[in-house]
């Protein structure tokens, strides 16, 4: 092929290439967002409630052009699809603000949420998953996934915006957490550094099937442990220790944990 021919060809392809939103316009729309939301977050600090307002209305406008960048691959109205998002915000700041507490309860390191909120990327990267989630929710393609591989350029915590996340979740430190996209995770869950939660199988006819683990109420999981499978459940009230591999269903009230090259379990009804 020439370069002449080469280059009729890329050019072909962008002539067909759909208006797609631009990553830096979504990631600085998530940036504006947060700030509104968390003070914490801003260091612009209003005098008066209209330019408040008007920011408020801005951050509205920003998501209304990205979202009709993406019009022909939306099934509904832009402006109802913003007003849905914007209406679920203080839910989700609620969310985040049990977040932020779980971690700064779980975290004797941390002397504040505000600390929390400020500084820690497992805080971030949560509250750019719940963003993302609901957006996922809608259907809303594409955006979702941007914001949170975003999120994991930053952070290194990888969550799948389709993952079913409950209240007062807590990730600690968080570097190299990955929570796959059919994921369940109950309230008050605790996940360390190093923590997945992935797939048994990554067919690609198995896409719209429940792939990744499910994790019930007030479960901690330590550093390094490997939770695989649609099918496996770990049970309430259980901890799971650093390093080990899990493909099997946890009892409720279990420990498991890795001792020499042996992994064992000590469940509620014993194994």
């Amino acid at each position: 092929m020439s370069q002449k021919e080469f280059l009729f060809q890329l050019y072909e392809a962008h002539r067909k290439n759909k208006a797609m939103p631009s990553p830096e316009v979504i990631c600085s729309l998530i940036t504006g967002l947060l700030q509104i939301l968390f003070p914490q977050l801003s260091d612009k600090r209003y005098e008066r409630m209209s330019e408040f307002e008007q920011d408020f209305a801005n951050i509205k406008a920003e998501l209304i052009n990205i979202l009709t960048d993406l019009n022909g691959a939306l099934n509904k109205d832009v402006q109802q699809l913003a007003d849905t998002f914007f209406t679920a915000l203080p839910d989700i700041r609620a969310k985040l603000l049990m977040d932020a507490g779980a971690m700064m309860s779980g975290d004797p390191a941390a002397m504040s949420d505000a600390e929390v909120i400020r500084t820690y990327p497992g805080f971030y990267a949560v509250a750019v998953y719940r963003l993302a989630h609901e957006l996922c929710h809608l259907k809303v393609p594409l955006v979702p996934r941007i914001l949170t591989e975003h999120a994991h350029n930053r952070t290194g915590i990888d969550i799948h915006p389709g993952a079913s996340i409950g209240d007062n979740f807590c990730i600690d430190h968080g570097t190299g957490v990955v929570i796959g996209g059919t994921a369940h995770i109950g309230n008050n869950v605790k996940i360390y550094q190093g923590v997945t939660l992935g797939a048994l199988s990554v067919k690609k006819e198995m896409a719209a099937t429940k792939r990744h683990p499910t994790i019930k109420d007030n479960v901690v999981i330590y550093a390094g442990a490997t939770i695989l499978g649609g099918k496996t459940v770990i049970g309430k009230d259980s901890v799971i220790g650093g390093n080990v591999w899990i493909t099997k269903s946890v009892l409720p009230n279990s420990r498991v944990y890795y001792k020499g090259l042996n992994q064992e379990a000590k469940m509620a009804k014993g194994i």
